[in-house]
């Protein structure tokens, strides 16, 4: 089995659209030519690759499933597969795409002003400004109702103050999509990186994701006019919208990881000779990369017929948390699948 007869099991030829196909096929040959020869070296310096990041600009990427202002307006499907593409070389790929398009822009682009829009989607659509997302914090990770960041109102505006972690792109991002505790609720903010108070950080000895730009934010009463503040955005419900528009590129992302480690071992158990025979011909071997195929083709199906109700304006929050986690569980069976074979 190789990648062409996985791909013939879940029958992608006959259920994709022609402009589905340009896409999967340019983002795979970009991941083959520019991506995948770095990602060792990357990996192993805990470097993000932030020259390519003109490159994906130029794939429509940055922005690519939203419409106007320089953005692709791409499909949701053709978007998930370039994810998918992007994820099968590393997920720090896959993540700064998300981060910049389904969390910071998508927020942007969703709850802020035509002023804001018109400033900032064009300029991180190409990629000449980078975004991240501020919501999670050191003690509130999974919880972000209880969040201790606060925006206090001042006679000029805002007054900004708290700490956020585990942030893709605080280190290199223009701005910050930054979501605090007002008044009369949660509020989200755009906070420029030049602003007096505000700071990022590293966060050191990472174990994963070590060539994606993660880190810390800093907002120490940073001064903010009214024009910062996101209007649209009211309530804890606007940045969980924003965490559900990337849990499906995450979804069809992983399914790329999945797909890639059952690729790597199929060719490693093709090639390793034990007892004078490959292992791949051993059944115990057989049946296991089988069972992780099956559940990559299953899960392959069940994202494109989510990604069709998604276009439809159809696909509900539950259904997008479901397939996210069905398909991290078969990334997670994938690799520890591969590493037996290994």
């Amino acid at each position: 089995m190789d990648t062409m007869d996985i791909e013939q099991l879940i029958g992608w030829e006959s259920l994709l659209h022609e402009e589905e196909k340009l896409v999967r096929g340019s983002v795979r040959r970009f991941v083959r030519e520019r991506c995948m020869p770095r990602i060792v070296a990357d990996y192993e310096a805990g470097r993000f690759a932030t020259e390519l990041i003109p490159e994906l600009a130029k794939l429509g990427l940055l922005g690519a499933n939203l419409e106007g202002y320089g953005c692709a307006g791409m499909g949701s499907l053709a978007y998930g597969l370039a994810c998918h593409e992007l994820e099968a070389c590393d997920s720090g790929l896959r993540s700064f795409v998300s981060v910049q398009t389904s969390l910071a822009m998508f927020a942007i682009w969703r709850y802020g002003s035509e002023a804001q829009k018109e400033k900032w989607l064009p300029e991180m659509a190409a990629g000449r400004a980078v975004g991240c997302f501020g919501l999670t914090e050191p003690e509130h990770g999974s919880d972000p109702g209880a969040m201790e960041t606060r925006a206090l109102r001042t006679q000029e505006g805002w007054s900004i103050s708290g700490s956020k972690l585990w942030i893709t792109n605080a280190q290199i991002a223009h701005l910050a999509v930054v979501w605090a505790k007002g008044p009369d609720g949660v509020v989200g903010f755009i906070v420029e990186r030049d602003r007096p108070g505000f700071a990022s950080g590293d966060i050191p000895h990472k174990l994963s994701m070590r060539a994606s730009v993660t880190g810390a934010l800093y907002l120490d009463e940073v001064k903010l006019r009214e024009e910062s503040r996101l209007p649209q955005a009211a309530g804890l419900k606007a940045p969980l919208s924003c965490l559900d528009n990337a849990r499906f590129g995450v979804a069809f992302g992983v399914l790329g990881s999945a797909r890639a480690c059952l690729e790597q071992a199929i060719a490693y158990t093709r090639e390793r000779i034990q007892f004078g025979v490959p292992v791949a011909s051993k059944q115990l071997v057989q049946a296991e990369l089988a069972d992780v195929a099956a559940e990559v083709v299953k899960a392959s199906l069940l994202s494109l017929h989510y990604a069709r109700l998604k276009e439809a304006g159809k696909l509900h929050p539950v259904q997008t948390s479901l397939l996210k986690r069905n398909n991290c569980r078969i990334a997670l069976e994938a690799a520890l699948t591969g590493l037996d074979a290994f």
